[in-house]
């Protein structure tokens, strides 16, 4: 436990809706795509297919070339607090680990744009690939190549177990229903959105939040405390 050996937990963060101001696969979408991708994003909310069948099907609609799709990009902003909660990680000593169904070619462009402090920081990147042929897209899931039980473009829980051989406690910032599974295997939640109402549903501790800034307040205010203990942090949150 953290609060007898001080070791620093592990954070993990969704990347889309939650770093980004806006779901980067949704833009490309909603601009570029076959009007039938929202058929199937309706099949994937229903749960009758998996996130990796989802975004395999709709992006095969898209017709955009490489340039089309950064300067789409490049509409994005990344969360303001971002830094500031990647600051805090590092004066603790956190390691943080992007964990996204999207597409690491998105999150590194976001990234790369972010300002300098983001950049500074390095952050491991876990999720789907997307790569150019033309104007169509192809793309890859190599977290993990092997079979998802529920089907995921990147099995969230078992990134984190991967990253986490020492057992230490893991924290998990989302926003959205591809997180839920991430977020039952975490000790610490904080969610919005789709995913704070999803928590709520199921009984599952978390704490809210509206911008990662809010976070990294949290964080800060917990990491500093000389009785810091994430176990009762969520048994708190729990009662």
């Amino acid at each position: 436990m953290l609060n007898r050996s001080r070791r620093p937990p592990i954070l993990f963060l969704d990347f889309d809706g939650t770093i980004s101001e806006r779901d980067a696969i949704d833009v490309l979408l909603e601009a570029f795509a076959d009007p039938r991708w929202l058929d199937i994003e309706a099949d994937w909310q229903a749960g009758r297919i998996g996130s990796r069948e989802c975004l395999r099907e709709q992006m095969a609609l898209v017709s955009a070339t490489r340039e089309d799709i950064d300067a789409l990009l490049d509409s994005i902003k990344v969360d303001r607090g971002f830094g500031e909660l990647l600051d805090t990680c590092a004066h603790y000593r956190i390691p943080v680990h992007i964990v996204s169904d999207g597409f690491d070619y998105c999150i590194r462009r976001l990234l790369s744009r972010a300002g300098p402090s983001v950049v500074r920081h390095h952050v491991e990147i876990c999720a789907s690939q997307l790569k150019f042929a033309g104007e169509r897209l192809h793309v890859e899931f190599p977290f993990f190549p092997g079979p998802c039980s529920h089907g995921c473009a990147t099995c969230k829980p078992e990134v984190m177990r991967s990253f986490n051989r020492t057992g230490a406690r893991a924290i998990f910032v989302g926003d959205g229903l591809s997180d839920r599974y991430a977020a039952a295997a975490a000790d610490l939640v904080f969610a919005k959105g789709k995913l704070a109402r999803y928590c709520l549903e199921k009984d599952l501790p978390y704490v809210l939040y509206e911008d990662l800034g809010r976070v990294a307040v949290y964080l800060e205010s917990l990491l500093s405390s000389e009785t810091f203990d994430i176990d009762a942090t969520a048994q708190a949150l729990e009662a």
